[in-house]
């Protein structure tokens, strides 16, 4: 990575950069960009477990619930013709 990388990204990100600010910015991408290979360069162990893992399920049901008009409605402790009355939300 180089400063006309840095440039190009100051650009897509429509930000201004002073050169000192450049300068930074190269040094810290080319710290993570290190600090990426690094990861990819990691071997991982083994990470079978003696414990077996495995999902919980429950089955579905179905919940039969009546709903009606007047049910809804009879919850509301204000109402006016066909509408129903609630506090004002700010």
């Amino acid at each position: 990575m180089d400063i006309k990388d840095v440039e190009n990204l100051a650009a897509l990100a429509r930000i201004e950069l002073t050169e000192g600010e450049k300068k930074d910015l190269l040094s810290d991408m080319d710290s993570i960009l290190g600090y990426v290979k690094q990861i990819e360069n990691m071997k991982v162990e083994n990470t079978e477990s003696e414990y077996k893992v495995y999902n919980v399920w429950r089955e579905d049901t179905v919940e039969v619930r009546e709903f009606s008009k007047e049910l809804i409605t009879g919850q509301f402790s204000e109402a006016q013709d066909r509408f129903l009355k609630v506090k004002k939300i700010l």
